[in-house]
């Protein structure tokens, strides 16, 4: 919902520039736009991280009322002295021309080796806003965890993905006490929790 009244054309672009074109591309603006008061900011420099359309799956198998995780090293929370090895739903970026549908049905397959039964919509956000475009969008995956387990992942692509079958409750406790505590993840987590009765009811495996 709009409540501004600012649009696109409010934004005035003096100058693009690609600082970096590698996997994680970096872009820098510099530009204006008009300010809630009427008035034109000063100019702005803002850089940016610019990556295509991503999606992440929180897979559930109803009958065990388990979530299936992936663990993995993580660059982010590793700078920043944290453990790098994080909890996570499957997650991955689209290749060009690809469905985010067929990108999610591709990342489970490559990171867990599970075969989705059906897929169901959460919804869709920016990762980061202040300095990326990359829009995930959030699915629930249904499958069957009786054979989850493994490491799997895209060896050239440096990949090394440990999959968990882990109880709905403890995966909710685990977003409580920090143990899980990457965006999306909690997102998924706590929209299953609210939604899980419903799709059990109306899901067979």
């Amino acid at each position: 919902m709009k409540l501004s009244g600012l649009v696109f054309s409010d934004i005035d672009i003096e100058k693009k520039s690609v600082l970096s074109d590698g996997f994680m591309k970096l872009w820098r603006y510099r530009l204006r736009h008009r300010l809630f008061n009427g008035k034109t900011s000063e100019l702005l420099e803002r850089e940016v991280i610019v990556r295509p359309p991503s999606v992440g799956v929180m897979l559930y198998d109803p009958v065990k009322t388990a979530v299936i995780l992936v663990e993995q090293f993580r660059i982010g929370p590793f700078i920043s002295e944290d453990d790098p090895w994080l909890l996570e739903v499957v997650a991955g970026i689209s290749d060009p021309g690809e469905s985010l549908d067929g990108t999610a049905y591709r990342e489970v397959l490559e990171e867990t080796n599970c075969q989705l039964i059906q897929l169901i919509p959460i919804m869709d956000f920016y990762m980061t806003p202040g300095g990326s475009n990359e829009r995930m969008k959030l699915y629930c995956g249904i499958a069957d965890a009786s054979d989850a387990e493994g490491v799997f992942g895209v060896e050239k692509e440096g990949e090394d993905i440990k999959v968990h079958v882990i109880p709905l409750d403890e995966a909710y406790s685990m977003v409580e006490d920090g143990r899980i505590a990457n965006a999306s993840t909690v997102i998924a987590i706590q929209w299953l929790k609210l939604n899980h009765r419903e799709i059990t009811t109306h899901v067979k495996i």
